[in-house]
């Protein structure tokens, strides 16, 4: 009759017994890279492989709580001395580890990249539509007119101009930064002021970029809410110099 998984576990638990009892070898084994004092106790011996045993023990070196020295063992057949493999350092169950590691493209957050990185390609990418190639005849007279730049592979998506026009109100580019400003200059925006590019396609209607160098948003996308005190078209009455000399005496 075949064995059950009851009789075969404990043929699966034995270790040779030669490679087994050579702890103090293994122990030895891991002088080139732990001092005596950071070897603790034998944790066990495990047969990976036929005559192939792996010794660990507690380490007790400073900052690698959880992790376990290892050393491994083999022997030739019908041999009775013990070769070392291979020495190690491997992390226990409760060892402290490293977080996950992620990509460095995955890990990138705005403001990483410098004017010399390049990203990778990313051919998924929801912000992005074909350009033209997700339209039919119909929709194409109107993609051409909000879309001015022809020719590119790819346009942003409704999700890509979403996320834009969400990012850029909540700046201080945005009505919020206005606020204060607004009332000192109720009258005055963005919108009418003579130093506001339009941008193209649908995000014209809500957003411009400021072109004039006396403004703090000189070269920035703002909202068309938004103001400055750079405006166009402010002004501020003169107030007379309390230093004005009087006027010479008749």
């Amino acid at each position: 009759m075949p064995k059950t998984s009851e009789s075969s576990a404990p043929e699966r638990a034995k270790v040779d017994r030669i490679l087994g009892d050579a702890v103090d070898q293994a122990r030895a084994a891991l002088a080139p890279i732990a001092h005596d004092d950071e070897i603790g106790a034998h944790l066990g011996a495990v047969e990976t492989e036929r005559r192939l045993v792996c010794h660990t023990f507690d380490c007790l070196k400073k900052g690698y709580r959880g992790w376990r020295w290892m050393t491994t063992l083999a022997r030739s057949p019908r041999s009775r001395k013990a070769t070392v493999c291979e020495i190690g350092l491997v992390p226990g169950p409760d060892a402290l580890l490293a977080p996950e590691w992620v990509p460095w493209e995955e890990r990138l957050e705005p403001g990483d990249i410098g004017r010399g990185d390049t990203l990778p390609y990313r051919a998924d990418d929801a912000r992005l539509d074909h350009s033209y190639e997700d339209a039919d005849a119909e929709e194409l007279d109107e993609r051409t007119v909000e879309e001015m730049g022809l020719g590119r592979p790819r346009i942003l998506s409704s999700r890509g101009r979403r996320e834009a026009a969400d990012r850029w109100y909540a700046s201080e580019c945005g009505p919020a930064r206005g606020a204060n400003n607004r009332r000192k200059l109720p009258e005055h925006t963005c919108a009418d002021c003579g130093f506001m590019v339009k941008l193209s396609g649908s995000l014209r209607r809500a957003f411009g970029v400021c072109a004039n160098e006396w403004s703090p948003d000189d070269g920035r996308v703002v909202s068309l809410d938004h103001t400055c005190g750079a405006h166009s078209e402010t002004d501020i009455a003169q107030q007379p110099s309390p230093w004005e000399p009087e006027p010479p005496r008749q």
